[in-house]
């Protein structure tokens, strides 16, 4: 452990790496004894892989019951080190990385980083039109703006609404949200929907936007504008929060900008991504790459760190695999409150799978009552097949 722990010295490390180095040896000394008793058998060479590595050993050969109480605020602090270094790392390769080796990686980590779920939820909010948004029902404008609730029925959604940046924990850009949804369709409507998206289309997409913000006093938030571009235009614009901001920042080796930064996001990010060979790559011919390219963008964030618990806190899967219980508890109505347009909008969504056998389509006032009554549309549906298929 040891030579593990003092192999960075040798390696040519940037600035940011060496920092990471040093704290990673800060919170080891706290664990020292605990370390010294891992058998290491693989010492890589490179950053990259000595982190994954040290990580590694960390999360599955550390002996826990071994641990006193306040040795795991310090392990928690030298693991999330280590995957924030890793997230760098691995976005720094994409500044070299040609289109084949950007697509491989996305599809080498295709189950750790959810990419069936990811492109799923892509596909759907594409086919949601900014034009339409002061009527769209509520679970379609969260889906769209990276918030997930227990409303998201997983016939319909079966997906993880906040892949990529969740928005929920912005309370200005929520309330203002929920109440202009159709204002910031507006302003998202400036950016096109297929084609080059020039300069003059983003500033015109943050004057509108902003706009909102300044309508209500009120200083306009970019994470959340991002999530809204990318949805937009995924093959022109990464989704980003505020932690992500730092790591995106070191891997592409551009100055770290602030969070209402619109600016910078454009012409230290955006055209940094653009002189990128896999950015710049012609439409591929395959339709497995095709589908990637055409989310080229957003998908940088399967760059950052995954591990085998990622794809498992997909909320998606979470209420999928969550309990049944009864509707009712003690005479108490404990469904989940949606308005009626919003229902029968979700039971046709559910009921135009192409799968969807004729002796359902036939049953939707049933389906929809049913609902009203509290069960989830999955259940309905899944008694009916049930009893009929």
């Amino acid at each position: 452990m040891r030579k593990l722990l003092t192999a960075p010295v040798k390696m040519p490390l940037t600035e940011n790496e060496s920092q990471s180095y040093q704290t990673v040896l800060k919170y080891a000394q706290d664990l020292s004894l605990n370390l010294m008793a891992i058998k290491v058998e693989n010492r890589p060479s490179d950053f990259l892989s000595w982190c994954e590595e040290l990580y590694r050993l960390c999360s599955q050969e550390l002996n826990l019951d071994l641990l006193e109480p306040e040795q795991f605020a310090p392990l928690k602090k030298l693991q999330d080190t280590l995957t924030n270094a890793i997230s760098a790392a691995q976005i720094k390769m994409l500044r070299i990385a040609p289109w084949p080796v950007f697509c491989a990686y996305i599809e080498e980590k295709a189950e750790l980083q959810s990419l069936a779920e990811r492109m799923r939820l892509i596909n759907y909010c594409q086919n949601l039109q900014p034009e339409s948004f002061a009527e769209m029902i509520e679970e379609d404008l969260n889906c769209f703006a990276g918030k997930h609730t227990a409303k998201h029925d997983i016939s319909v959604y079966d997906f993880d609404c906040e892949w990529f940046a969740a928005t929920k924990g912005n309370k200005s850009f929520s309330q203002l949200w929920q109440l202009n949804a159709g204002l910031f369709g507006e302003a998202l409507s400036l950016i096109p929907a297929e084609g080059e998206v020039s300069y003059q289309d983003y500033q015109a997409f943050v004057s509108a936007y902003t706009s909102i913000f300044e309508s209500a006093e009120q200083s306009a938030p970019l994470a959340p504008a991002t999530r809204l571009l990318a949805m937009r235009r995924p093959d022109q614009f990464i989704a980003l929060n505020n932690q992500k901001i730092d790591l995106i920042c070191q891997g592409f080796s551009i100055a770290k900008f602030k969070n209402n930064d619109f600016i910078a996001y454009w012409h230290e990010l955006i055209e940094t991504m653009r002189q990128f060979a896999w950015w710049r790559q012609t439409q591929p011919e395959s339709e497995q790459e095709q589908a990637i390219w055409q989310a080229r963008a957003i998908l940088v964030d399967c760059f950052f760190f995954a591990d085998a618990d990622t794809a498992q806190n997909s909320n998606y899967l979470k209420l999928k695999n969550k309990p049944l219980k009864s509707s009712r508890t003690n005479g108490q109505s404990t469904s989940r409150k949606r308005s009626k347009e919003s229902i029968e909008a979700l039971v046709d969504k559910a009921l135009a799978a192409d799968d969807m056998p004729a002796y359902l389509l036939q049953k939707r006032d049933s389906i929809i009552a049913e609902v009203q009554n509290g069960k989830s549309i999955d259940q309905v549906i899944s008694l009916l097949r049930s009893i009929f298929g």
